[in-house]
């Protein structure tokens, strides 16, 4: 279970630092909207979770991207894989280590348009202290005042140290963590 427990930390750090690429200026997270999960294998078996608690301050112009940023946190103790016994395991220090790094963090650099509504953020994942270069694809849908962004992210959880000492060993909980979000926002300008 405290394998799971890392897992779970490790994909919900990374989908919280993706969903904060893709916000736009002056623009406000619909928590109720939204959604940060993450899925890793133990055993080769998918354990899925989320995060239940998550933030975006967004500053998103697609007519001036250059000076669009995104800054996303989630609260690394709000990791859930709905299981009491791996629940308890991934704040401890071995997985999220959330006394020490009770927040992952996303921040953007630069945010590339693809066309089509898809774009390319770029920026720092940092979980327990430990920041990364990440490139996150996103894509915006809007309807009415409503603009979604979704993505994925796949992560290497070791390195961020998550799942360390005896849950370093790759053939019991996969290195590969894949972060998932649809993250709600209010206020961007039109596509």
């Amino acid at each position: 279970m405290q394998m799971s427990s890392f897992f779970s930390a490790l994909a919900l750090g990374s989908a919280a630092l993706l969903a904060a690429q893709p916000a736009v200026a002056q623009q406000k997270l619909v928590p109720a909207q939204s959604e940060v999960q993450f899925t890793a294998r133990q055993m080769g078996v998918p354990l899925e979770g989320h995060f239940k608690k998550f933030d975006a301050q967004v500053s998103f112009d697609p007519a001036k991207l250059a000076t669009s940023k995104i800054v996303f946190t989630v609260d690394t103790g709000s990791a859930t894989m709905g299981s009491r016994e791996t629940d308890a395991e991934l704040p401890k220090a071995t997985w999220f280590n959330v006394p020490q790094f009770p927040q992952a963090t996303f921040q953007s650099s630069a945010i590339k348009a693809l066309g089509a509504g898809k774009f390319e953020v770029t920026g720092k994942l940092s979980i327990k202290g430990l920041a990364r270069d990440v490139v996150v694809p996103v894509t915006l849908v809007q309807n009415g005042a409503t603009t979604l962004a979704t993505g994925a992210l796949p992560l290497k959880r070791l390195a961020f140290k998550i799942g360390e000492n005896e849950w370093a060993d790759t053939s019991m909980v996969a290195d590969d963590v894949q972060v998932k979000f649809k993250l709600a926002l209010t206020g961007v300008g039109k596509l």
